[in-house]
């Protein structure tokens, strides 16, 4: 649970500017996100391959 205290005299749109900041950090979105749906092991590591093929061509690509 994020806490997020409020000094005197501060206004609401700066402590809620603040809360927000927090919330990105933490990252709770991305993970309830990725919780949604489940995917395979299997599919995961095949997804990570073709990224790391995609990274290793473009890569490639700024050499020649």
């Amino acid at each position: 649970m994020l806490i997020i205290p409020i000094k005197e005299g501060e206004n609401i749109d700066r402590a809620l500017k603040r809360f927000k900041r927090k919330f990105d950090k933490t990252g709770t979105m991305r993970q309830l996100r990725k919780r949604q749906q489940f995917t395979k092991p299997s599919v995961e590591n095949r997804a990570k391959i073709q990224k790391a093929q995609y990274i290793q061509g473009l890569r490639d690509k700024e050499e020649i």
